[in-house]
């Protein structure tokens, strides 16, 4: 019964992040304290969000911008090299909280953007995106913030932020692994989980189509607020 649930669950989640291209993954981690251990929690969603990810990029593949994709991956793996070096060491208490500010300033203030455009690529970005993947579940924004600002059509900013979100969730779960963690513990739960991803970004990408450029520019624009907000609401309270 729940690798049913969950695999529904995950269906629905993944058709949100194939229409916005984003939103569904946390929606999910949000969900599954509610069936799994804790020390499953990031694995298992990990794993899960490779299928989600990777599928999403599949089926739309003509409209990834591969040129963003080396860049990307040499900050990815430089950044889970070291973070996973460190995680024991350091305290990341407050790094949702300036995640959601850096989203925020870049989304609204445009005095912050002429500042940060220097500073902004994405070496950067695959760093701390794939590095604090480990620990903080709603680095995704960070990714798709830059796509927003660097590509107008919203297929483009979908499909690549899909991509480069597979790098991110791949390399975490080899981590995993290297760790010792034992995916085939959950292989049932996980098995539904993937096939209700691959469905849902299937139909999602379909459902993408039916939505307005400059609609789907105002929607991503308004989830990457609450998901902001949320993770400052979070630390706060």
């Amino acid at each position: 019964m729940t690798e049913l649930i969950l695999g529904f669950i995950t269906f629905f989640t993944s058709v949100i992040a194939a229409v916005v291209g984003i939103g569904g993954g946390m929606m999910l981690i949000a969900i599954l304290p509610s069936f799994l251990p804790v020390n499953a929690l990031i694995p298992v969603h990990g794993l899960t969000q490779v299928s989600s990810n990777l599928s999403r990029a599949f089926f739309g593949y003509k409209d990834i911008q591969y040129e963003v994709i080396p860049k990307f991956l040499i900050g990815s793996v430089l950044g889970i090299a070291i973070f996973a070096g460190i995680l024991t060491f350091i305290s990341l208490e407050y790094v949702p909280l300036f995640i959601g500010i850096y989203i925020l300033l870049s989304l609204w203030s445009e005095k912050f953007n002429e500042k940060i455009k220097r500073y902004e690529n994405y070496y950067l970005a695959g760093f701390f995106q794939t590095g604090l993947s480990m620990v903080v579940g709603a680095t995704g924004p960070l990714t798709m913030t830059l796509l927003f600002k660097d590509y107008k059509d919203k297929d483009k900013v979908v499909s690549t932020g899909a991509a480069l979100m597979s790098i991110t969730h791949l390399l975490k779960v080899v981590v995993f692994i290297y760790f010792g963690f034992l995916f085939f513990d959950y292989i049932w739960i996980i098995s539904a989980m993937i096939f209700g991803a691959v469905l849902g970004s299937f139909v999602g990408t379909k459902a993408r189509n039916l939505v307005d450029g400059k609609k789907f520019a105002i929607i991503l624009k308004i989830m990457l607020t609450i998901l902001a907000i949320n993770l400052i609401l979070k630390i706060i309270f």
